[in-house]
């Protein structure tokens, strides 16, 4: 009897300007088991590829007129936001909160069936007690995307984020980080993530949907990166 063969996905990555959601995009065009990515956000990419769909949207406070592009997707990765300290604490709960809650919103609605992966961070806080803006703002946040109703959602909260590529970073503490990064790696690993890395588990779990979660920590990501290499590699092994 013959195997049926896997359905392909379409994706949708909002954020893909960003560090993250970068390399999300990259690999999520490599995929073969991707048929489609639809990327939206503010401004263009300035790439072109036969599987990409870029649709432009400003006001992500307001998704509404996202409704018919969202229709029949598969998964969606969520990968928009700001550095704090970069904005005021009112700004930041847009980016945060209201942002990623709305969108996903009219996703479920436009694809009750998709499944939704959402780039968090350390020490997000669901109880809401934390005295860090940022920590409090990302628990929201994930508690209300818990509760949106998508059979699949995963969490990511990674610590630090190694930039692979060299950037202009947004201030003095990650101008520190970076510098220190070998030593700071050898002595706490589980602090850190390489954004390729960070990216690769996030486009693989939400279309795998074999990831237990429903929150994965900078060490479980660590872990599942090893799996997904072996995989990989497992795999070149046989062709």
């Amino acid at each position: 009897m013959d195997t049926p063969m896997p359905k392909k996905k379409r994706l949708v990555i909002v954020g893909a300007t960003g560090m993250v959601g970068g390399y999300a995009l990259r690999f999520a065009l490599e995929d073969s088991a991707v048929i489609s990515v639809m990327a939206i956000g503010r401004r263009p990419l300035g790439i072109s590829h036969p599987k990409l769909n870029e649709v432009i949207h400003q006001d992500f406070s307001n998704c509404s007129a996202l409704a018919e592009p969202l229709s029949g997707q598969d998964a969606a990765i969520f990968c928009l936001g700001v550095y704090t300290g970069a904005v005021s604490d009112t700004q930041l709960r847009q980016v945060t909160v209201v942002y990623p809650i709305e969108f996903a919103r009219v996703l479920h609605l436009s694809s009750p069936d998709s499944a939704f992966s959402f780039l968090s961070g350390s020490g997000a806080d669901q109880s809401a007690r934390s005295r860090m803006a940022f920590a409090r703002f990302k628990g929201e946040a994930e508690t209300a995307l818990l509760r949106t109703g998508f059979s699949y959602v995963y969490i990511f909260r990674p610590a630090y984020i190694y930039p692979v590529e060299p950037r202009k970073e947004p201030n003095l503490g990650y101008r520190v980080l970076r510098t220190v990064y070998p030593v700071f790696r050898t002595l706490f690993p589980n602090q850190v993530i390489p954004a390729d890395d960070l990216a690769r588990a996030m486009v693989e779990v939400v279309l795998s949907q074999n990831e237990q979660g429903p929150v994965f920590e900078n060490s479980q990501i660590r872990k599942m990166v090893g799996s997904i290499r072996g995989t990989h590699t497992a795999a070149k092994g046989r062709t």
